[in-house]
């Protein structure tokens, strides 16, 4: 099924959007209260929609087994090179999220008036338009299943920097228009990204690798490391019911999106 550019273009806005009404329309406190289930879902979705999806559908596309795990480890170690010069954002901690920052750190993690959450986010949501270009030149249900981890993903990122922004002083107006502008970013991936694959096929399997490894760094880097810290027995189930709750999501999502 062929998808046309702007409903690339409007699946690529999608997670930002979102992102931007929650953090509009919430109050801080309840939103902050949201980050927890929320990271705990999207850590399953990702990990399912990358190693039951993109991965299997790289394969189905010729690529060879050798060519797809070097791809994989090379952009494992892309992903890291780029969070270690603050390039590549997404890290949902904030003052007052319970993992005891101190004062002063929402500022730090914003940067001059924001400027390193900008950077950092349209980086992030630009190689996100890329993949959800990509995903959706393939096949229509992997590039829903790939928006929708997008979305699920985005959802706490985006809020999370909200909660940043205006811990470290900003506006509520403000922090929002500085979202705006970094979610511009994926939109502008898509573009570019269905302009080049479209015209570049071969390039299809390499970039759906790419957008495993994007996912799986964010998984196993960011968003499980946050659910290692000791807590009640409880909460614990709760995590690891969520992370199951979103790989069966995914699976049956794609079951359901094949089946129309």
């Amino acid at each position: 099924m062929h998808v046309d550019l702007p409903w690339v273009l409007l699946a690529a806005a999608m997670g930002t959007g979102l992102a931007i009404v929650a953090a509009g329309l919430l109050t801080s406190r309840f939103i902050a209260k949201a980050l927890e289930p929320m990271v705990s879902l999207s850590a399953g979705v990702l990990l399912g929609a990358s190693l039951l999806h993109l991965l299997p559908e790289a394969l189905d596309k010729g690529m060879d087994h050798h060519a797809l795990f070097a791809w994989l480890l090379g952009g494992l170690l892309f992903f890291f090179v780029l969070e270690k010069f603050a390039l590549f954002r997404h890290s949902h901690h904030h003052e007052h999220d319970g993992h005891h920052h101190d004062h002063g750190f929402d500022e730090r993690e914003a940067g001059r008036g924001g400027l390193l959450i900008v950077v950092g986010d349209s980086i992030h949501n630009f190689a996100d338009g890329l993949l959800i270009a990509s995903a959706f030149l393939v096949d229509h249900t992997l590039g829903m299943l790939t928006t929708l981890s997008i979305v699920l993903h985005e959802i706490p990122q985006q809020t999370g920097d909200y909660l940043v922004l205006v811990n470290a002083g900003l506006s509520r107006a403000k922090a929002l228009r500085l979202m705006v502008v970094a979610g511009l970013a994926a939109v502008l991936g898509a573009y570019l990204g269905y302009t080049l694959f479209s015209q570049m096929s071969q390039v299809l399997p390499v970039a759906l690798v790419l957008a495993a490894a994007s996912f799986l760094y964010v998984a196993v880097a960011d968003l499980i490391p946050q659910m290692q810290q000791r807590v009640a027995f409880k909460a614990g189930l709760s995590q690891v019911v969520t992370i199951a709750l979103g790989v069966v999501m995914v699976a049956y999502l794609a079951t359901f999106l094949h089946q129309h």
